[in-house]
């Protein structure tokens, strides 16, 4: 029997980079105006790379089912330790994450995904009880979990 895998990229949605640039632009204009355009320009130039970055950076945490592990962000745990495992709407993941949130939990969270999963961890020696993974893909990302533990058994 094969294991589905899954692998997601956390990127920035298209409105993140177009308000972005249209900051940039915002403030390329201010300065065209008030310094030499060669300074303008540079510092431009400057800011639309650590703009960029920052962008790149922030959206390159990756979700990871394969090779009897769940790896999400920089954590990372074995498929035996994974205990149930539940797909999340906009409503329940705000509210796990919020006002129902276990601060020793794990929680991989980004503003711009609504909807998430949740993972029970069957580790007595890991402090979280369990992890929040926010995702474009709650369903697939759950069935791929529960079919990594369930071969792990």
């Amino acid at each position: 029997m094969s294991i589905p895998g899954y692998d997601e990229r956390l990127s920035v949605p298209l409105r993140w980079w177009v308000q972005g640039i249209m900051f940039e632009a915002t403030l390329a204009l201010a300065m065209i105006v008030s310094m030499p355009f060669a300074l303008a320009c540079g510092l431009t130039a400057a800011i639309l790379v650590l703009l960029v970055l920052a962008f790149y950076a922030y959206g390159a945490s990756r979700i990871v089912v394969s090779d009897g592990t769940l790896r999400a962000g920089r954590a990372r745990i074995e498929a035996r330790y994974l205990g149930a495992v539940e797909p999340l709407d906009p409503e329940a993941a705000r509210r796990i994450a919020g006002v129902e949130a276990d601060a020793r939990a794990y929680l991989l969270l980004r503003p711009y995904l609504s909807r998430a999963v949740k993972v029970e961890i069957d580790d007595p020696a890991d402090p979280a009880p369990y992890w929040l993974i926010c995702t474009r893909h709650p369903n697939r990302l759950a069935a791929a979990i529960e079919a990594l533990s369930a071969g792990s058994r």
